[in-house]
Protein backbone atom coordinates (compact mmCIF):
# COMPACT_ATOMS: atom_id res chain seq x y z
CA UNK A 1 0.00 0.00 0.00
CA UNK A 2 1.19 3.52 -1.20
CA UNK A 3 2.67 5.79 2.42
CA UNK A 4 0.89 9.20 2.25
CA UNK A 5 3.42 11.78 3.06
CA UNK A 6 3.11 14.00 6.43
CA UNK A 7 3.14 16.98 3.95
CA UNK A 8 0.19 15.66 1.45
CA UNK A 9 -1.88 15.41 4.08
CA UNK A 10 -0.92 18.56 5.86
CA UNK A 11 -1.75 20.00 1.92
CA UNK A 12 -4.90 18.61 1.66
CA UNK A 13 -5.92 20.24 5.07
CA UNK A 14 -4.97 23.39 4.11
CA UNK A 15 -6.73 23.03 0.44
CA UNK A 16 -9.85 21.55 2.13
CA UNK A 17 -10.26 24.56 4.32
CA UNK A 18 -9.07 27.29 1.61
CA UNK A 19 -11.90 26.49 0.22
CA UNK A 20 -15.04 25.80 3.03
CA UNK A 21 -13.45 29.25 4.00
CA UNK A 22 -14.01 30.78 0.46
CA UNK A 23 -17.34 29.53 0.36
CA UNK A 24 -18.53 30.66 3.97
CA UNK A 25 -17.38 34.27 3.57
CA UNK A 26 -19.31 34.34 0.03
CA UNK A 27 -22.13 32.82 2.14
CA UNK A 28 -21.84 35.59 4.70
CA UNK A 29 -20.78 38.37 2.59
CA UNK A 30 -23.71 37.62 -0.61
CA UNK A 31 -26.22 36.07 1.29
CA UNK A 32 -27.09 34.06 -1.63
CA UNK A 33 -27.13 30.55 -0.98
CA UNK A 34 -28.90 29.36 -4.06
CA UNK A 35 -26.48 30.44 -6.09
CA UNK A 36 -23.05 29.83 -3.91
CA UNK A 37 -25.17 25.62 -3.80
CA UNK A 38 -25.68 26.12 -7.64
CA UNK A 39 -22.10 27.41 -8.36
CA UNK A 40 -20.60 24.14 -5.55
CA UNK A 41 -22.33 21.27 -8.09
CA UNK A 42 -21.72 23.36 -11.53
CA UNK A 43 -17.78 22.78 -9.50
CA UNK A 44 -18.43 19.43 -8.94
CA UNK A 45 -19.88 18.76 -12.44
CA UNK A 46 -16.24 19.81 -13.89
CA UNK A 47 -14.75 18.36 -11.41
CA UNK A 48 -14.12 15.15 -13.40
CA UNK A 49 -12.91 16.93 -16.14
CA UNK A 50 -9.86 18.51 -13.67
CA UNK A 51 -9.31 14.71 -12.42
CA UNK A 52 -8.67 13.89 -16.34
CA UNK A 53 -6.92 16.83 -16.62
CA UNK A 54 -4.69 16.23 -13.77
CA UNK A 55 -4.14 12.99 -14.01
CA UNK A 56 -3.92 11.54 -18.31
CA UNK A 57 -3.00 14.78 -19.66
CA UNK A 58 -0.33 16.53 -17.20
CA UNK A 59 0.81 12.94 -16.00
CA UNK A 60 1.61 11.97 -19.46
CA UNK A 61 3.42 15.07 -19.83
CA UNK A 62 5.57 14.46 -16.94
CA UNK A 63 6.09 11.07 -18.18
CA UNK A 64 7.50 12.32 -21.34
CA UNK A 65 10.06 14.79 -19.85
CA UNK A 66 11.00 12.34 -17.32
CA UNK A 67 11.48 9.75 -20.35
CA UNK A 68 13.61 12.80 -22.41
CA UNK A 69 15.73 13.63 -18.85
CA UNK A 70 16.21 9.32 -18.63
CA UNK A 71 17.48 9.57 -21.88
CA UNK A 72 20.01 12.31 -21.41
CA UNK A 73 21.65 10.70 -18.47
CA UNK A 74 21.76 7.18 -20.76
CA UNK A 75 23.32 8.99 -23.66
CA UNK A 76 25.99 10.80 -21.44
CA UNK A 77 26.83 7.63 -20.25
CA UNK A 78 27.20 5.96 -23.61
CA UNK A 79 29.26 9.03 -24.39
CA UNK A 80 31.49 8.08 -21.63
CA UNK A 81 32.14 4.93 -22.87
CA UNK A 82 32.67 6.23 -26.56
CA UNK A 83 34.90 8.64 -24.84
CA UNK A 84 37.08 5.74 -22.75
CA UNK A 85 36.50 2.46 -24.89
CA UNK A 86 33.98 2.49 -28.02
CA UNK A 87 35.89 4.98 -30.09
CA UNK A 88 39.11 3.69 -29.57
CA UNK A 89 38.51 -0.08 -30.85
CA UNK A 90 36.27 0.86 -33.58
CA UNK A 91 38.88 2.48 -34.55
CA UNK A 92 41.38 -0.27 -34.37
CA UNK A 93 38.23 -2.56 -35.72
CA UNK A 94 37.03 -0.55 -38.90
CA UNK A 95 41.05 -0.22 -39.84
CA UNK A 96 41.36 -3.68 -39.97
CA UNK A 97 37.93 -4.66 -41.75
CA UNK A 98 39.18 -4.92 -45.49
CA UNK A 99 36.12 -3.92 -46.53
CA UNK A 100 35.64 -0.80 -44.93
CA UNK A 101 35.77 1.08 -47.76
CA UNK A 102 32.45 -0.06 -49.19
CA UNK A 103 30.48 1.58 -46.40
CA UNK A 104 33.11 4.54 -45.75
CA UNK A 105 31.32 7.23 -47.28
CA UNK A 106 28.25 6.33 -45.20
CA UNK A 107 29.53 6.92 -42.09
CA UNK A 108 31.04 9.97 -42.54
CA UNK A 109 28.54 12.38 -40.77
CA UNK A 110 28.06 15.57 -42.11
CA UNK A 111 26.98 18.04 -39.72
CA UNK A 112 23.53 19.15 -41.92
CA UNK A 113 22.25 15.42 -41.02
CA UNK A 114 18.66 14.80 -40.39
CA UNK A 115 17.18 11.60 -38.44
CA UNK A 116 15.97 10.61 -42.06
CA UNK A 117 19.55 10.18 -43.16
CA UNK A 118 20.99 8.67 -39.94
CA UNK A 119 18.40 6.09 -40.72
CA UNK A 120 19.24 5.58 -44.19
CA UNK A 121 22.57 4.89 -43.80
CA UNK A 122 21.82 2.47 -41.11
CA UNK A 123 19.48 0.77 -43.13
CA UNK A 124 22.82 0.73 -46.22
CA UNK A 125 24.94 -0.69 -44.17
CA UNK A 126 22.71 -3.28 -42.08
CA UNK A 127 24.38 -5.81 -45.34
CA UNK A 128 27.91 -5.26 -44.40
CA UNK A 129 29.53 -8.45 -42.67
CA UNK A 130 31.60 -6.26 -40.23
CA UNK A 131 34.22 -9.09 -40.69
CA UNK A 132 37.58 -8.49 -39.54
CA UNK A 133 40.69 -10.22 -40.08
CA UNK A 134 42.70 -11.05 -36.93
CA UNK A 135 45.28 -12.14 -38.22
CA UNK A 136 45.75 -8.60 -39.14
CA UNK A 137 45.56 -7.71 -35.52
CA UNK A 138 47.91 -7.07 -32.61
CA UNK A 139 45.60 -9.33 -30.46
CA UNK A 140 48.02 -8.55 -27.52
CA UNK A 141 47.72 -4.97 -27.61
CA UNK A 142 43.75 -5.67 -28.06
CA UNK A 143 43.84 -7.91 -24.52
CA UNK A 144 45.94 -5.04 -23.06
CA UNK A 145 43.80 -2.51 -23.96
CA UNK A 146 40.30 -3.95 -22.94
CA UNK A 147 42.30 -5.37 -19.67
CA UNK A 148 42.31 -1.73 -18.56
CA UNK A 149 39.03 -0.43 -19.36
CA UNK A 150 37.26 -3.77 -17.47
CA UNK A 151 37.12 -1.77 -14.33
CA UNK A 152 35.27 0.76 -16.16
CA UNK A 153 33.05 -1.07 -17.90
CA UNK A 154 32.28 -3.27 -14.59
CA UNK A 155 30.97 0.18 -13.16
CA UNK A 156 29.21 1.07 -16.72
CA UNK A 157 27.61 -2.68 -16.05
CA UNK A 158 26.57 -1.68 -12.20
CA UNK A 159 24.59 1.38 -13.61
CA UNK A 160 21.16 1.24 -13.41
CA UNK A 161 20.68 3.86 -16.47
CA UNK A 162 21.44 1.13 -18.29
CA UNK A 163 18.59 -1.04 -17.94
CA UNK A 164 16.69 1.36 -20.36
CA UNK A 165 18.29 0.81 -22.97
CA UNK A 166 18.66 -2.98 -24.21
CA UNK A 167 20.63 -2.78 -27.68
CA UNK A 168 23.80 -0.65 -25.68
CA UNK A 169 23.94 -2.90 -22.59
CA UNK A 170 24.17 -5.71 -25.30
CA UNK A 171 27.21 -3.61 -26.93
CA UNK A 172 28.55 -3.50 -23.14
CA UNK A 173 28.04 -7.39 -22.92
CA UNK A 174 29.54 -8.07 -26.24
CA UNK A 175 32.58 -6.06 -25.33
CA UNK A 176 33.09 -7.61 -22.09
CA UNK A 177 32.79 -11.06 -22.88
CA UNK A 178 35.67 -10.34 -25.79
CA UNK A 179 37.79 -8.78 -22.83
CA UNK A 180 37.46 -12.24 -21.15
CA UNK A 181 37.81 -14.80 -23.84
CA UNK A 182 41.02 -13.05 -24.61
CA UNK A 183 42.44 -12.89 -20.49
CA UNK A 184 41.06 -16.38 -20.38
CA UNK A 185 44.12 -17.64 -22.83
CA UNK A 186 47.65 -18.15 -21.62
CA UNK A 187 49.42 -17.28 -25.16
CA UNK A 188 47.74 -14.90 -27.31
CA UNK A 189 50.48 -15.50 -30.13
CA UNK A 190 50.01 -19.05 -30.81
CA UNK A 191 46.47 -19.72 -31.42
CA UNK A 192 45.07 -22.73 -33.35
CA UNK A 193 42.86 -22.23 -36.08
CA UNK A 194 39.71 -23.15 -34.42
CA UNK A 195 40.25 -20.90 -31.48
CA UNK A 196 41.00 -18.03 -33.66
CA UNK A 197 38.06 -18.25 -35.68
CA UNK A 198 36.01 -18.20 -32.31
CA UNK A 199 37.70 -15.07 -31.27
CA UNK A 200 37.50 -13.46 -34.68
CA UNK A 201 33.22 -14.20 -34.21
CA UNK A 202 33.49 -12.62 -30.90
CA UNK A 203 35.22 -9.79 -32.31
CA UNK A 204 33.19 -8.80 -34.81
CA UNK A 205 29.85 -9.35 -32.90
CA UNK A 206 31.61 -6.35 -30.60
CA UNK A 207 32.43 -4.75 -33.72
CA UNK A 208 28.83 -4.89 -35.84
CA UNK A 209 27.51 -3.54 -32.28
CA UNK A 210 29.71 -0.95 -31.71
CA UNK A 211 29.11 0.92 -35.07
CA UNK A 212 25.51 1.00 -34.89
CA UNK A 213 25.14 2.04 -31.13
CA UNK A 214 27.78 4.89 -32.66
CA UNK A 215 25.30 5.53 -35.16
CA UNK A 216 22.71 6.01 -33.27
CA UNK A 217 24.75 8.27 -30.53
CA UNK A 218 25.80 10.69 -33.42
CA UNK A 219 21.79 11.18 -34.09
CA UNK A 220 21.30 11.93 -30.58
CA UNK A 221 24.33 14.67 -29.97
CA UNK A 222 23.06 15.89 -33.71
CA UNK A 223 19.28 16.70 -32.36
CA UNK A 224 20.79 17.88 -28.23
CA UNK A 225 23.73 18.88 -28.22
CA UNK A 226 25.19 20.59 -31.89
CA UNK A 227 28.94 21.26 -30.11
CA UNK A 228 29.48 17.95 -28.91
CA UNK A 229 27.91 16.39 -32.39
CA UNK A 230 30.56 19.01 -33.80
CA UNK A 231 33.41 17.28 -32.26
CA UNK A 232 32.21 13.81 -32.76
CA UNK A 233 32.41 14.46 -36.64
CA UNK A 234 36.14 15.99 -36.23
CA UNK A 235 36.97 12.91 -34.82
CA UNK A 236 34.80 10.79 -36.69
CA UNK A 237 37.11 7.62 -37.22
CA UNK A 238 35.78 6.40 -40.35
CA UNK A 239 36.58 9.68 -41.85
CA UNK A 240 40.23 9.92 -43.23
CA UNK A 241 40.64 13.79 -43.50
CA UNK A 242 38.80 14.09 -39.92
CA UNK A 243 40.89 16.21 -37.76
CA UNK A 244 40.26 17.63 -34.33
CA UNK A 245 41.40 21.31 -35.61
CA UNK A 246 38.20 23.86 -36.61
CA UNK A 247 39.61 24.76 -40.42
Amino acid sequence: MMKVADWEIKLGVILICITLTVYSLKFIILQNPGDTVNYIFNSLGFLPMNVLLVTVVLNKLLSIRSKKDKLDKLNMVIGTFFSEVGSGLMSELSSRDPAIDEIRKELVIKSDFSEADFERVRKNIKSHSFSVNISDIDIVSLENYLRGKRDFMMRLLENPVLLEHEDFTELLRAVFHLEEELQCRDDLTSLICTDSDHLTGDINRAYGKLVFQWLDYMSHLQERYPYLFSLMIRTNPFDLNASPVVK
